[in-house]
């Protein structure tokens, strides 16, 4: 049986709660004869990705998808490109802010998702849900953790097929910010089923 490691994270910025890891949670435990491990991280950088890196080692999994929350996006988005500068003015929930520091030490400027990405998304919209390419996973902890699953793809030889996927603020969180985009946990789930189940399929 092919396993998929995916992550989503612990709430953050003053929220209680994180559309990404309440969507994950709702996934089944097998797609497409595929079993699913799921991982809550937290939005802290270098711990997040070193869980992640030590789940790898540990279970091996064939594909690895990490989701995180995207404030202001008006549909799921998978991205293309993590990159090697973890930099950010806002704190993560350790209190560090780093500013212009490598997510590895040496490591490459940037690594491109291994997943499918084009049809990943296509596969969410045939499911009725938004989806697109988005070529910056930001410098906050989501592109350090996207940088790190593929740095331990490259490295390890493994041939593990990995990347990260944005869902934006889901319907509750958008009661108190009615301006910004937002979506079901429903939808959510309907679009990371389709993306896990094409990459199953890919891989």
């Amino acid at each position: 049986m092919r396993r998929v490691l995916v992550t989503g994270f612990e709430p953050f910025g003053g929220e209680t709660t994180n559309p990404s890891w309440e969507a994950v949670k709702s996934l089944p435990d097998t797609i497409d004869g595929a079993g699913l491990d799921l991982l809550q991280v937290p939005v802290t950088f270098g711990v997040s990705g070193d869980m992640v890196v030590a789940r790898m080692r540990e279970t091996s999994p064939d594909i690895v998808i990490c989701v995180g929350q995207a404030a202001g996006r008006c549909g799921i988005t998978v991205e293309r490109v993590a990159i090697d500068i973890a930099d950010s003015e806002s704190e993560d929930n350790a209190g560090l802010s780093p500013a212009d520091e490598p997510v590895v030490d040496g490591g490459p400027a940037a690594y491109l998702a291994t997943l499918p990405i084009k049809d990943c998304v296509e596969a969410s919209r045939a499911a009725g849900v938004p989806c697109s390419v988005s070529n910056s996973a930001g410098t906050y902890v989501c592109n350090q953790l996207m940088y790190r699953v593929l740095h331990e793809q490259a490295v390890s030889g493994l041939g593990v097929m990995g990347g990260f996927v944005h869902v934006p603020l889901s319907s509750s969180q958008a009661l108190t910010r009615p301006q910004t985009p937002s979506m079901s946990l429903g939808a959510m789930r309907a679009g990371l089923e389709a993306i896990v189940s094409t990459c199953v399929r890919s891989c």
